[in-house]
Parts: C-alpha cells; sequence; structure tokens
C-alpha cells in the first residue's frame, strides 16, 4: 500500500512540474503596448517592418522607432511578443 501512494505522489509531481514548464512555453503574446512608451496600442499608427507589423501608441513613437528598429524589434522579441504580420507577409 504505502509503495501505491508513493506511485500517485511521484504521479503527481512529474503532472505538476510538466504543467509549470510547458504553460509559459507555448503560450505567446500578442503586440498590446507600444515598444517606444509603454502606452496602449493604436492599431491605427502601425509601420511595417521585415515582414511585421508594430503598432504604437503615437506618431511621435513611430517616429523614433524608424530612427532604431532593430532596437525595439528585439525588445519586443525578448518580451516574448509576437509581432503581427504585415499585410503583404499575412499569406
Amino acid at each position: 500500500m504505502v509503495h501505491f501512494n508513493k506511485f500517485f505522489v511521484v504521479l503527481g509531481l512529474i503532472f505538476i512540474l510538466s504543467l509549470l514548464l510547458f504553460a509559459g512555453a507555448s503560450l505567446a503574446k500578442d503586440q498590446t503596448t507600444c515598444p517606444v512608451m509603454g502606452g496602449l496600442i493604436n492599431k491605427s499608427i502601425y509601420a511595417d517592418y521585415q515582414g511585421s507589423r508594430v503598432y504604437f501608441c503615437c506618431p511621435p513613437c513611430l517616429r523614433e522607432f524608424k530612427k532604431d528598429p532593430d532596437k525595439y524589434i528585439t525588445k519586443m522579441k525578448e518580451q516574448g511578443l509576437t509581432l503581427a504580420k504585415s499585410p503583404d507577409q499575412a499569406s
């Protein structure tokens, strides 16, 4: 009986660990904040860059992004964001 209980405890621990490991690994986040200032995005203000669409909170952030787009793309990818595809790349 003791071995039977140990088996279920170990099985339960394996299940819990697998949930913790795989839950975060497959969850991609869509962009909801501006990569420049962190405000909520306005979907009418965007830039298409290397096949991806990046949204901004205001026109000044769009201008700032255009000065060094790779800096912001890298930052967004490090945050685990999934960038929307540009319409010409969406197919």
